[in-house]
């Protein structure tokens, strides 16, 4: 479709972008569109972790795959690489610190007292995050505007036929609605910043696959909130269903 305005090679590192894109299922924002929505908080935590354990074994395997189908030479040393590095890694350390915290202080010292002064540094961490990807990738968003319009296409397409499709047949097989929002969420949802960190260790901070991810992170939220919207709107006529 965009043959016209795209040459070949660049078209190939867009693609890849947004297969490492599309292949990373969304972990962290997941718990903020539940929130959102009213979702049941114990399902949204087991489709986390669902996730990363896709992530864990299914993403590199994916991402060559359809990189290969795409045309797209991808190092897989570097992929696993980088998989071991944001994934295994990030993941050991978060179940060793609970395991060792709760051996040591118990479970109610862990949930009253870490919990609560630990979530600040997420959401700071989280916000650091996004303002050095856009930080890193200013230059290119501003002067690569309708390359930025041409990838928000498919993300777009992406984000509301995966929501829809999981919203549509929830609601056939007639699963509560604080299951269905999250889960129709959850499928459209990314994992952008290990996108990110994945496209820029492969292709470069400049590449035209590093770009394609940040456009990801720059659709991402205004477009999942409008799904949150369409999900608590429809709520009413979602439960007649259920009647």
């Amino acid at each position: 479709m965009f043959a016209a305005w795209i040459d070949p090679e660049t078209a190939r590192n867009y693609t890849a972008g947004l297969i490492i894109l599309a292949a990373a299922p969304c972990t962290a924002m997941v718990f903020v569109w539940s929130y959102l929505t009213d979702g049941d908080p114990a399902y949204t935590l087991v489709q986390v972790a669902l996730n990363d354990l896709i992530m864990l074994f299914a993403f590199a395997p994916i991402v060559m795959f359809l990189c290969g189908v795409a045309n797209v030479i991808v190092p897989s040393k570097v992929l696993i690489t980088s998989v071991v590095v944001f994934i295994v890694i990030p993941l050991a350390a978060g179940y060793l610190t609970r395991a060792s915290l709760l051996k040591t202080r118990g479970a109610e010292w862990f949930e009253h007292n870490f919990l609560p002064k630990f979530h600040p540094v997420t959401v700071m961490a989280l916000l650091a995050t996004l303002v050095l990807i856009f930080a890193f990738q200013a230059q290119n968003l501003t002067t690569k505007w309708f390359a930025v319009i041409l990838l928000a296409v498919p993300i777009l397409v992406q984000v509301y036929f995966n929501s829809s499709l999981a919203y549509g047949l929830m609601w056939l097989f007639k699963v509560p609605h604080n299951v269905a929002s999250p889960g129709a969420l959850i499928g459209a949802s990314n994992f952008f910043e290990l996108a990110v960190a994945v496209a820029i260790t492969l292709f470069g901070p400049g590449s035209p696959a590093a770009l394609a991810c940040v456009v990801g992170v720059l659709v991402e939220v205004p477009v999942m909130l409008s799904v949150c919207k369409v999900c608590n709107s429809t709520r009413g006529w979602y439960q007649k269903r259920l009647a």
